[in-house]
């Protein structure tokens, strides 16, 4: 049995989904799993972009085995190195053993790491504009280096203006029969998991991915086929606002994200507090999260599309609350940047995680840790209360309601 899919002319999908998959990169939640996706363009000479995971080798095959129908495959196109889209590349040269493997130099020397068949016979490496006849269609490789490896590639297909896009423009989550990204409701059901994609796994390489964005707006484009969720065949421009934004690390709205660690609840009713009254003050789309519940990739989404950031920890160790460290340490390594950060503490006898938390926000870019720091011991007793009014209107100030 296949499940190839033709998307356009001449153009299959014979990737596959994976939904018993439950930490993508063995980090990431992805309760509605992943797919892995590989395409097939037939021509004079038929070449497949990419593989896909070790675990679904087998059905790869058939699906191009189906779509081949006894034709030889010439081309295997390699975007990528990563081993969910390339670990069946053996395999490929097994079955196909006339295949050919079109990918640059550094990713023929990370095949070689992967890998013992003999590469250098296999491969033809491409650098920037080296172009590829399949017939009626021309493909032309564009480098992407740290989009987010260093050996990544482009490939865009001139006849039917169809852009090969690796990682770009991807996202976490099956395809669930739909595979265009207009047949279902994209903006409501599935931004949040692109954006999160995005954020958690290029988010550190935004010049890298502005570097792309430039090269992509001087080309016509009809179709963009990314190794990883659906489909897109409209809204291009939509799509690449988001990643623009992304990539700038320009908030995509003006709201607040609030971060709380809490063992017994005080610093919680302090973060659900301070999220009433910037409710009251107007604010939308406010997002809270328990970072102990909560997994980071989630938090540091939220705080992509946000202009600022609340971070409420308890003291603990006389450091910061565990699950919160992990999370600044996480903010930093993705490198946000151009937010404003407002920090809650509290500590029983000796609240001292926010100067902690301060330091290690040294790292980001651009960022305005708002002063001062709001303390307080054990529980936030009523006289308190106008301290978080106060914050609101700062915050509120910062971002320009």
């Amino acid at each position: 049995m296949n499940y190839s899919r033709k998307i356009a002319d001449s153009l299959y999908w014979v990737g596959v989904n994976d939904r018993r998959i439950a930490l993508f990169e063995n980090v990431y939640p992805v309760p509605k799993g992943v797919s892995y996706n590989s395409y097939l363009l037939t021509d004079e000479k038929c070449a497949l972009f990419d593989t896909v995971d070790a675990g679904f080798t087998h059905e790869l095959l058939a699906n191009v085995d189906h779509v081949l129908n006894g034709r030889a495959l010439d081309y295997l196109i390699v975007n990528h190195m990563e081993p969910d889209h390339c670990a069946s590349i053996a395999d490929i040269v097994d079955h196909y053993p006339q295949v050919k493997i079109v990918c640059t130099a550094k990713a023929a020397a990370m095949m070689k790491q992967f890998f013992d068949f003999d590469v250098d016979h296999l491969v033809q490496t491409v650098k920037e504009g080296d172009t590829l006849s399949l017939g009626a269609h021309e493909l032309t490789f564009v480098m992407a280096p740290m989009v987010h490896w260093p050996e990544v590639m482009v490939t865009y297909e001139k006849t039917a203006h169809i852009l090969f896009s690796a990682d770009a423009f991807g996202s976490f989550g099956s395809i669930d029969g739909n595979i265009f990204a207009d047949e279902i409701d994209y903006k409501c059901e599935w931004l949040a998991e692109a954006r999160r994609y995005y954020t958690n796994i290029v988010g550190k390489y935004g010049q890298q991915v502005q570097a792309l964005l430039k090269k992509a707006a001087g080309l016509e484009i009809s179709l963009i086929c990314p190794l990883h969720s659906l489909v897109w065949r409209q809204d291009f421009a939509w799509l690449l606002d988001k990643y623009s934004k992304w990539s700038s690390y320009a908030p995509e709205e003006a709201s607040v994200v609030i971060a709380y660690a809490s063992v017994y609840g005080h610093t919680e009713k302090a973060a659900d507090l301070l999220a009433a009254k910037l409710a009251e003050r107007g604010i939308r789309h406010i997002s809270v999260f328990d970072v102990s519940k909560t997994h980071p990739s989630y938090i540091i989404g939220e705080a992509f599309r946000c202009s600022a950031l609340v971070l409420a920890s308890i003291t603990y160790n006389n450091g910061i609350f565990c699950n919160m460290d992990t999370l600044v340490h996480q903010l930093v390594a993705h490198n946000l940047q151009n937010r404003t950060v407002a920090l809650i503490e509290n500590g029983s006898w000796a609240p001292t995680c926010a100067k902690q938390i301060r330091e290690e926000l040294g790292g980001l870019k651009n960022c305005t840790v708002l002063e001062p720091t709001l303390s307080f011991k054990s529980a936030l007793k009523d006289e308190q209360a106008a301290g978080i009014d106060e914050l609101a209107a700062a915050l509120c100030e910062a971002i320009g309601q």
